[in-house]
Parts: structure tokens; sequence; C-alpha cells
């Protein structure tokens, strides 16, 4: 047995976690009626402890116990899935911020670590309910006790099984299945493997409670409504504000999770309008790896007519006419929001039943995917291209063929886009942090690929840098699109660098009129 945590045995215990939950996945996922019955809580699981392993997986044998916990923690942020997912990384965050405070960590460091955690998980939730994973959590803490880590950690996951059981008689919805809350279930398992690495008692299978076959299989939802799409995305913010952030989206759903600090968080809620959702994580900072996911079942309806269709998302009135022009669909969005999820799985059906979606800005990524998702109930067959800005959609869409097989045209169109090498002039507005360091106001930013790679005070001479970059991998066609604030004699400046430095690259300008960005270039 071992008297205390060090880095080896937390390696071994997340190793051994995400082998267990693999192993008991589909168990888990049987259970899984609360708060959604869509039968994905132990692969949530799973895939959330596997990226803390992961995150592990990546540091060198020595690495000291602060550093394990630290990445530990940082990669089940960074991959928590589902409802579940998200609370498993909150409580493995407090553990970290208790157990890897030191060199290695006793029992009575252990009792209060999980104490800790209790207290963090609940405070995370934005309505808790009784008979669910935050029950066992706190039971296990109630009854953890001894003198050494392996003491603590046995009692801990003993308490944690007693309250799992009782789980059933605590939500009704649970007593109508018979089953006891998927969410503990897969929380004991997390508990187990680290009794059974400290105490080196390893069990030869984790018990996952069977459902009562003799109870009704009808679900009886304890929600006042069902909510139509799960959002969970990771944001970049001062911590001050996500209380005005959890407020926003405490109004738009429910199962609302928000857990994280430091400046990274993770969002998870359900609603009906995902573009709302996503909308005031970008009003609150930098909201990336959106994930949309449809909840609902019932079928959209059938497309109203055949044929292959391509749609595509813009805010601005030049490049929306370009995308028409060549021959796409066009859903309007409102310059820095997103498009309703409605309007764009009708543009997609209005479409055809073959339709390519072309996103063009990382933020409605998630939201195309939930709405080819939505619109695929009725037949249709759809991809969405990951396009991250609207000079890869134009180039995807100039290789777009109609004429070949759908799946062809595709990967055509995906393999242009992912070639095609994108920038950016933008003009800060107030002083800020940048990867670069820090801009003041009219400072000129160049944009590679999305990220800040320099600051200037002159447009041109920012522009002949950030291409010279983007062209030093290779390119024969640039691509520059004008907005509204293009610099007077920009596009004459760009022109004759080429043709100076660059006469073998054809230069192609476009008038796209966007807000944001004064100019944008593409490098294919």
């Amino acid at each position: 047995m071992l008297d205390i945590l060090d880095a080896s045995a937390v390696r071994r215990w997340v190793e051994l976690s995400a082998e267990a939950l693999g192993r008991t996945r589909r168990e888990i996922d049987a259970l899984n009626v609360f708060p959604v019955p869509d039968a994905d809580t132990g692969t949530n699981l799973h895939l959330t402890v596997l990226a803390a392993a992961e995150g592990v997986a990546g540091l060198p044998p020595d690495a000291p116990l602060p550093q394990v916990w630290r990445a530990l923690s940082r990669g089940a942020l960074m991959g928590a899935r589902g409802n579940s997912g998200v609370i498993v990384s909150q409580i493995l965050r407090s553990l970290a911020e208790i157990l890897g405070a030191g060199s290695r960590s006793d029992g009575l460091l252990l009792e209060e670590a999980l104490a800790y955690a209790t207290e963090l998980a609940r405070a995370a939730v934005a309505h808790p309910v009784e008979g669910t994973m935050l029950t066992v959590l706190r039971a296990a803490s109630e009854a953890a006790g001894g003198a050494t880590v392996a003491e603590v950690a046995r009692s801990a996951a003993r308490g944690a099984r007693r309250a799992l059981r009782e789980t059933t008689g605590q939500l009704d919805v649970l007593a109508e299945r018979g089953v006891v809350d998927a969410g503990g279930a897969g929380l004991c398992v997390l508990l187990d493997a680290l009794a059974a690495v400290v105490t080196e008692e390893f069990p030869e299978r984790y018990e996952i409670p069977a459902r009562d076959e003799s109870k009704n299989a009808v679900i009886v939802r304890p929600q006042e409504k069902d909510y139509g799409y799960e959002v969970i995305y990771l944001l970049e913010t001062e911590d001050e504000r996500i209380p005005e952030l959890r407020a926003a989206l405490d109004g738009l759903g429910d199962s609302l999770v928000v857990v994280g600090g430091d400046g990274l968080w993770n969002v998870h809620v359900h609603v009906d309008d995902a573009g709302a959702a996503i909308e005031a994580g970008l009003a609150a900072g930098r909201a990336y790896r959106i994930r949309v996911t449809h909840l609902g079942t019932a079928p959209a309806p059938r497309p109203p007519h055949t044929g292959r269709g391509v749609v595509a998302v813009t805010a601005a009135d030049g490049l929306a006419a370009l995308f028409e022009e060549a021959g796409a669909s066009v859903v309007r969005r409102p310059p820095g929001g997103l498009p309703q999820l409605a309007v764009l799985v009708e543009a997609i059906l209005l479409a055809g039943d073959e339709v390519a979606v072309l996103p063009n800005e990382p933020e409605v990524l998630g939201l195309a995917e939930a709405a080819a998702t939505r619109a695929r109930d009725s037949g249709v067959k759809i991809a969405v291209i990951p396009t991250r800005a609207s000079v890869q959609g134009l180039a995807a869409l100039a290789v777009h063929d109609p004429l070949r097989h759908f799946d062809e045209d595709v990967i055509a169109m995906a393999g242009t886009a992912r070639a095609t090498r994108f920038g950016a002039l933008q003009i800060a507005a107030e002083e800020a942090m940048t990867s670069v360091g820090i801009c003041q106001p009219g400072d000129v930013l160049g944009l590679l690929e999305g990220d800040v790679v320099m600051i200037g005070s002159e447009p041109g001479g920012v522009a002949r840098e950030l291409l010279g970059r983007m062209l030093s991998g290779g390119g024969e066609l640039v691509t520059v699109v004008t907005g509204a604030g293009e610099p007077p004699g920009l596009v004459a400046e760009v022109a004759e660098e080429l043709r100076v430095r660059r006469p073998d690259v054809e230069l192609t300008v476009y008038d796209g009129g966007q807000v944001l960005y004064p100019v944008l270039f593409g490098v294919e």
C-alpha cells in the first residue's frame, strides 16, 4: 500500500482510469437518462479522462508532481466532453490545486482535496440536482477518512458506491427507468481506480449496476422543457467576466456548467438557440473548439428538390456577391455575430440533396456542423468543409464541380481550402496583449491563420512582411479581398511588391466589403 501520492502514482491513476472507463463505457452509456437520454455519458467520461491521460503522457518520465497534476488538469479541461465530462474536469482541477502543491500528498491532504472538489464542482453547476454525480462526490468526501492515502481512497470509493445505489430513489427519472445515475457510476470507476493504485489491489472488473428490468422503460424528464442543442466551447477570458456569462447562458437554457479558471474556461449548456449561446461566449472573450450537438429526434422537413448545392456563410455584402456569382447560396450573419441555426438548416435543405457547406469562420464551424446534423435527418447528404476564412471558401468554391461524384467534389474542395494559407490586416481598437506583445490603439496588426504575428504602424509595411511570410512556403496565386477600411493605395503597393519580388505569382483582387478586416489575403 502507498502512504503518499507521488507523481508516479498519479500517472498510474489517470492511465488506469482511462483504461477502466474504456472497458465500462458501454455499460455506463446504457444508464444515461438524465439530463438527456442520449446514451453517451460513459463515452464522454472516457474521452475526457483519455484527454487527461494524453496530457500527462507528453511529459518527461521524471516530471515533478505539480507538473503532472497541471498537465492532467489542463488535458481534462481542454478535452472535456458532455455535461459529465465537464464536471469531472472541474473535479480533477480541484484535486490538482490541492494535491499538486508539493512533491507528495498524504491522506489528510487527499481528504481536503475531495472536500474542495465537492465544493467547486457543485458551484460550477448552475442548478445542482440530487441523485447525480455531485451527490456521489459529496458522499465520497464525507466518507473519506484515515491516516494514509490508501485508507482515504478506499473509504471514499466505498462511500461513493453506497451513494450510487441510492441515486435511483433520489431522482424520479432514475426511479422510472430503474437505473443509477450514469455520471455517478463513472465517478465510482475513477475512485475505484484510485483505490486500486494506492492499495495495489486491482479488481478484475469495475461494477456498473445494471438497469432493473422490472421498471417501466418510459422516460419522464424532470425538466420543464426539452432543449434542442448541446453547446460546448473553450473560452479564454478574464475570470471576473464569468458571472455575467453564467447569467446570460442561464437565461437561454439549462444543464449549465462552467468550469476552469486562470483565464481558461470550459462552457457547457443545453439551449434552443445555439447561436445565442455561442455569441454570449464571443461577447465574453475568445471562444473556440465550439461543438454543437443536436439533442432532438424530430425529423427535419424533406428538401423541396434534388441536386448539388453549396451554402456559404458571410457577413459582408461584397463577399456575399462573390459567393453567389460563383454559384453558392449565401446565408448572411450579422458582423461579429452568428447566423440563426434554423436559417442555416433551411438554406441547406433548399440547396438540394447533396450539399457542401462553407462556414468561413472558426466560430461558425460548430453551428454549421449542428445544422448539417439536423438536415441529415431528412436524408440530405451534407459535407461541412472546415473553411476558417472567406478566402478559403472562395478557393474551395473555385474547384467545385457539380458533375463529378459528391465525395470526390468534397475531397477536392476540402483539399484546396486546406492548402490555402490565409492572413489579414486589422487595426487595433484598444490596448491589448497579443501573442507578439502589447498593441496600442491604431496599431496595424498582421494576422496569420487567425493569430497575431506582427504589430506595426504602417499598413503597407505590415502587408508586405505578412505576404512574404505567407509566400515563404510556396504559392502561385495571391488573393486580396479589400474591406470597408482598406488603406488608400495598399493594393497598388502590394501589386508592385509582387511584380518586383515574385513575378511568377498571379494576383487577384476582390472587393469584399468586410468590416472587421480592412484587407484579407489568401495564398494558394
